[in-house]
C-alpha cells in the first residue's frame, strides 16, 4: 500500500468511527473524498495550523458540509488545535465538531456550511475579495495578498439554483484562484442521480467560462496533482475539477450506494472495511508515521514567516498602503469614522430635506463612501432603483478588480451568499441590495449572516405597499417580520434621512452580525428633533413627540408611517388627547438597551398603545399586547397608485385616530 493511500485512510478511517460513535453523520463523502483531500492538503494548500487566521492563508471550503468528517480529520491530522476528544465528540452537544461545519466552532473552519450550493458561492465571494484586494494593494515585486480558494462540492451543490448564479458570476470576472473539485460519485440521498441529474456539467461550467478538468479518477493520486497543477496554470479562468469517485471508498458491503451517504457503516461493516483497506489500528488510533506523514505545523510555519518578511519589505517601500491594508484585515475603521459621520447626521438634521430614504440611503452613501475604502457595494440588476452607486463607485471586472462596487446581475440569492463569503475573507464591508420582496430569494444566506455573526449589510427598498402599481408580488408584507425575527439580525426601517444616516453609521461600526437596511421608495417628511433626539436614534427606538401633558396613550410606528403617527398625534392632541410618539427603526437594537432606557421610552404602565406599520400586523403584538392595537397588513396588497393603497388598507390619520380613540376606550 502506498503512503499517500496509508495517509487517506486515516481520514477514511477517523470518518467511519466517528459517524459509528456518534450513531448518526455522513460517512461517504469523507470516504470517497479522502484520496483528493490528501494530494490537496499534502502537496499544494498554503496554510498554516497554528495560525488559522493567517491572512494570505489559502481558503479551503467543503461546500457538501454533511461530509464534515473530511475537514475535522484533516485539520486533526494536520496539526489544528482540534484534539482527538473532539473528533470523539462528533455531533455531540458544545463539541467543536458539530454535524455540519459551523463558523467559529474549529480553528481553520472558513464558514458554515450545510445548505448545499452555499458552499461554493461564499468561496466565490472569498475568490472576489482575493483578486480585489490584491489588485489594490499588491504593487511590482510584492504580492502581498495571493492565494488559492479551494472548494469541495458534490451533486447536491450542482442541483441548488444558486450553484448556476454564483459559478456563472465566478466565470465572468475571472476568478483565476478559484478551485472547485466536483465529487462526481453518481450517488445523492435517494439513490444513483440519473433519475433526477443528467446535466453535462462539464459543459455548463465552459460555458460559464471556467477551465474544466473533465473524467479524473479521484483516487489516482497523481491524476488528481496533475489537475491541481493544470488549475493553478490558469490565471484567468476558475477550474472545476470533475473528480470520479466511489462515494464510501474502502467499505466492500457499502461502497458505490445511497445506504453509506447518510448513516453509520454499522459495526460489522467497519470491521470489514478495516480489512479491505489494511487499516489495523483500533477505533481513533492514528499510528506516529502517519501524524508526521500529515504534520503542516512546520511547513506552515514557515510560509508564514516567509509572507511576514514580504509584509515587512512592503512596509517598507509602501508604508501607508501596508498600514492601510493591515488595518482593513483587522476590520478597523478609519480613524475619524465616527465623528465624521456624526457630523453628516447633524447635517442632515440641519438640512431637513423631505426625500426617499432610498435616496437619502445614497446620500449617506456619498458622504461615508469616501472614508470607507472597505466598502464593496453592489446591486442585484437594481442600481438606478436602489441607489446603491454612488459617486466614486467602479464596477469590479475580470480585466480590472480595483474597483469598489459588484454588479451582480439578477442573482439575490447568489449575491447574498457571495457578500458573506467577502466578509468572511475580511478586508472589505459588503454592501448588496434589492427590493425587500426579494430577500424571500435570498432568505437562507441571509441567515447565515446571522448565524455567522458577519458583517454584512443588506439593502433593501421599496420596503411596503407603498411602491404602488407594481402590485402585490412586488408589494413585502410579511418580509419585515422574517428578518425581525433572525437572531442576531438588526433590521433598520429609517423614517426620515437622518435616520437614514444613522442606521448606516450603525452598520458599519456593527462587528458582531448583519444588518438589513429597509428603506422607502416614495418621500418621507423631515421630522424635527431636538440634539438629544437625534443621539437617541442609535438606540433603536426614542421618543419623537412627546405632548404637553402626561401621555395616556403611545402610538409605535416606523419607516413612512413615523409621519402618519405624527399627525394623528397632532390630531388627538387638538381633541384633548395626550399621545407620545415612539420612532422604532430597530426592535433588536432597542431590546439591546438597559431596563431603565427601555421603560422611559415605553413605560409598562403606559398600556394604551398603537402600534402602526406597512406591515404584517402580528409582530408588534409584542409591544403593544393583546390589548393594544396594530394599524398593519394583514393580506396581500393590490395593483394601484401608492395613494390608493394607503387608504384602502387603512393606513390614514382617521384609521390611526380611530385605532388610538378604540384602545382608550
Amino acid at each position: 500500500m502506498s503512503s499517500r493511500t496509508n495517509l487517506a485512510n486515516a481520514i477514511r478511517a477517523l470518518a467511519m468511527d466517528a459517524v459509528q460513535q456518534a450513531n448518526s453523520g455522513h460517512p461517504g463523502a469523507p470516504m470517497g473524498m479522502a484520496d483528493i483531500a490528501e494530494v490537496l492538503w499534502n502537496d499544494f494548500l498554503s496554510h498554516n495550523p497554528a495560525n488559522p487566521e493567517w491572512a494570505n492563508r489559502d481558503r479551503f471550503v467543503l461546500s457538501n458540509g454533511h461530509g464534515s468528517m473530511l475537514i475535522y480529520s484533516l485539520l486533526h491530522l494536520s496539526g489544528y488545535d482540534l484534539p482527538m476528544e473532539e473528533l470523539k465528540n462528533f455531533r455531540q452537544l458544545h463539541s467543536k465538531t458539530p454535524g455540519h461545519p459551523e463558523y467559529g466552532y474549529a480553528p481553520g473552519v472558513e464558514t458554515t456550511t450545510g445548505p448545499l450550493g452555499q458552499g461554493i458561492t461564499n468561496a466565490v465571494g472569498m475568490a472576489i475579495a482575493e483578486k480585489a484586494l490584491a489588485a489594490q494593494f499588491n504593487r511590482p515585486d510584492f504580492d502581498v495578498i495571493d492565494h488559492f480558494t479551494w472548494v469541495f462540492l458534490g451533486d447536491g451543490c450542482l442541483m441548488e439554483g444558486i450553484s448556476h448564479e454564483a459559478c456563472s458570476l465566478a466565470g465572468t470576472l475571472g476568478l483565476g484562484k478559484l478551485v472547485a473539485f466536483y465529487d462526481d460519485n453518481g450517488i445523492s440521498i435517494d439513490g444513483e442521480v440519473e433519475g433526477w441529474f443528467t446535466d453535462d456539467t462539464p459543459a455548463r461550467f465552459d460555458s460559464y467560462g471556467w477551465q474544466v478538468i473533465a473524467d479524473v479518477d479521484g483516487h489516482d493520486a497523481e491524476q488528481v496533482k496533475a489537475a491541481i497543477e493544470a488549475a493553478r496554470a490558469d490565471a484567468d479562468r476558475p477550474t472545476l475539477i470533475c473528480c470520479k469517485t466511489v462515494i464510501g471508498k474502502g467499505s466492500p458491503g457499502k461502497q458505490g450506494t445511497e445506504s453509506c451517504h447518510g448513516a453509520p457503516l454499522g459495526a460489522d461493516e467497519i470491521v470489514a472495511t478495516r480489512e479491505a483497506i489494511g487499516w489495523a489500528h483500533p477505533a481513533f488510533e492514528i499510528p506516529a508515521d502517519v501524524y508526521a506523514g500529515w504534520d503542516a505545523r512546520e511547513t506552515g510555519a514557515q510560509r508564514e514567516t516567509a509572507w511576514d518578511a514580504k509584509m515587512a519589505a512592503y512596509a517598507q517601500a509602501h508604508p501607508e498602503m501596508a498600514s492601510e491594508l493591515q488595518r482593513r484585515l483587522a476590520g478597523e475603521l478609519p480613524e475619524g469614522f465616527s465623528a465624521a459621520a456624526d457630523a453628516y447626521i447633524a447635517q442632515c438634521q440641519a438640512d431637513g430635506q423631505t426625500i426617499a430614504s432610498r435616496k437619502a440611503s445614497q446620500n449617506t452613501l456619498n458622504a461615508f463612501g469616501p472614508l470607507l475604502p472597505e466598502f464593496l457595494g453592489g446591486s442585484a440588476d437594481l442600481a438606478g432603483s436602489n441607489l446603491t452607486l454612488w459617486s466614486d463607485a467602479k464596477g469590479v471586472t475580470s480585466g480590472d478588480a480595483a474597483g469598489n462596487y459588484i454588479y451582480y446581475g439578477v442573482r439575490e440569492f447568489g449575491m447574498s451568499a457571495i457578500m458573506n463569503g467577502i466578509a468572511l475573507h475580511g478586508g472589505f464591508i459588503p454592501y448588496g441590495a434589492t427590493f425587500l420582496i426579494f430577500m424571500e430569494y435570498a432568505r437562507n444566506a441571509v441567515r447565515m449572516a446571522a448565524l455567522m455573526k458577519q458583517r454584512v449589510i443588506f439593502v433593501y427598498t421599496h420596503d411596503s405597499i407603498g411602491l404602488g402599481e407594481d402590485g402585490p408580488t412586488h408589494q413585502p408584507v410579511e418580509q419585515l417580520t422574517a428578518l425581525r425575527a433572525t437572531p442576531g439580525m438588526h433590521t433598520w426601517r429609517p423614517c426620515d434621512a437622518v435616520e437614514s444616516a444613522v442606521c448606516w453609521k450603525s452598520a458599519v461600526e456593527r462587528r458582531d452580525g448583519p444588518s438589513s437596511l429597509v428603506f422607502s421608495r416614495q418621500g418621507l417628511p423631515h421630522q424635527v428633533r431636538s440634539e438629544e433626539q437625534v443621539a437617541a436614534i442609535g438606540r433603536g427606538a426614542y421618543v419623537l413627540h412627546e405632548p404637553a401633558s402626561q401621555p395616556e396613550a403611545v402610538l409605535i410606528a416606523t419607516g413612512s408611517e413615523v409621519s402618519l403617527a405624527m399627525v394623528a398625534a397632532e390630531q388627538l392632541g387638538q381633541a384633548g388627547k395626550a399621545v407620545r410618539v415612539v420612532s422604532m427603526p430597530c426592535a433588536e437594537v432597542f431590546e439591546q438597551q438597559d431596563a431603565a432606557y427601555r421603560e422611559s421610552v415605553l413605560p409598562s404602565d403606559l398600556l394604551a398603545r398603537v402600534a402602526v406599520e406597512a406591515a404584517h400586523a402580528d409582530y408588534w403584538y409584542k409591544y403593544v399586547g393583546l390589548d393594544g392595537r396594530v394599524v398593519g397588513m394583514t393580506s396581500f396588497g393590490e395593483s394601484a397608485p401608492a395613494g390608493d393603497l394607503m387608504k384602502t388598507f387603512g393606513f390614514t390619520v382617521e384609521n390611526v385616530v380611530a385605532a388610538v380613540e378604540d384602545v382608550l376606550l
